[in-house]
């Protein structure tokens, strides 16, 4: 690892060169506080960067207790991340506990308006929602489509549903909530469903 050929390092040469010196003793400190190695060399890689851009006016001397303050606020920072994500797939979970396919006809008869609807949400969303519940896909296929994790695609999928039933409680009003069982949607503006 080279962190001196970084030409916007604010911190000093000496100091740079404690933290390169530091390099296993800092992965050693990581890795017996995340879940694998690969977490502890990200998150190690991510402090050295940030240490670099935020490092002016460390004394030579304290640089590494400060790196060492910095690595612990990015395992806690790490842990919180992951909190927000497994809530979120939990969220996810509880939303769909036992769905169940409809039938051809009934599938058929769903409100016409939801495919209107779908081209007024983000791309991503669009997307996200097309491939795991329209394709019937799975958030892997939808995590490689879209270059992140499987995690992040659960969120994902959970935001874009939240955010279409919103345009669809917008565009029906009350027959949304109570069942779009006779629906008579024209459009996004304006529409009336008959209940």
């Amino acid at each position: 690892m080279n962190l001196e050929s970084d030409a916007t390092t604010s911190l000093s040469p000496q100091a740079i060169e404690q933290l390169v010196k530091g390099h296993r003793e800092f992965l050693a400190f990581l890795e017996r506080r995340v879940e694998s190695r690969a977490v502890a060399e990200d998150i190690l890689q991510a402090a050295f960067t940030r240490g670099l851009e935020r490092g002016a006016g460390v004394n030579d001397e304290k640089v590494v207790a400060w790196f060492y303050r910095v690595l612990r606020n990015a395992v806690i920072d790490h842990y919180r991340q992951r909190s927000t994500t497994e809530r979120a797939m939990q969220a996810w979970k509880r939303e769909f506990p036992d769905v169940q396919e409809p039938e051809a006809e009934l599938r058929q008869e769903i409100c016409r308006c939801v495919s209107g609807l779908l081209e007024t949400l983000k791309p991503e969303y669009r997307e996200a929602l097309r491939i795991v519940d329209l394709e019937e896909g799975k958030l892997k296929d939808l995590a490689q489509q879209s270059g992140i994790t499987a995690e992040n695609a659960a969120v994902r999928v959970h935001r874009a549903r939240a955010a279409l039933r919103r345009r669809i409680e917008q565009a029906c009003g009350t027959c949304s909530v109570h069942g779009c069982l006779d629906c008579s949607c024209e459009s996004s503006s304006g529409s009336t469903c008959g209940t």
